[in-house]
């Protein structure tokens, strides 16, 4: 559990930019399965404000949850880690 005043951070890749100062972004996680042992790889969808509009796809991003901005948006976009190639 996380202590009050701090914020969850994720970094994942952007997948969608095709709406306006919003992106949608992948974040990969891995985790041992109990019962087989084996690797298992998870990936779930945020939907992230940009205010600058300024994220493009395959961009490698670091997203900060927030206070409800939309119905789906609940992060917002911390920084650009590296640019897509």
């Amino acid at each position: 559990m996380t202590e009050r005043g701090q914020r969850k951070e994720r970094v994942g890749t952007v997948v969608s930019d095709k709406m306006d100062k919003t992106v949608v972004v992948s974040v990969e996680r891995h985790y041992i399965h109990a019962t087989y042992g084996r690797i298992i790889r998870d990936t779930t969808k945020y939907v992230a404000h940009d205010e600058k509009d300024e994220c493009r796809i395959g961009d490698w991003v670091k997203i900060v949850e927030t206070r409800p901005l939309s119905k789906t948006k609940r992060w917002r976009i911390a920084t650009i880690m590296e640019r897509a190639r």
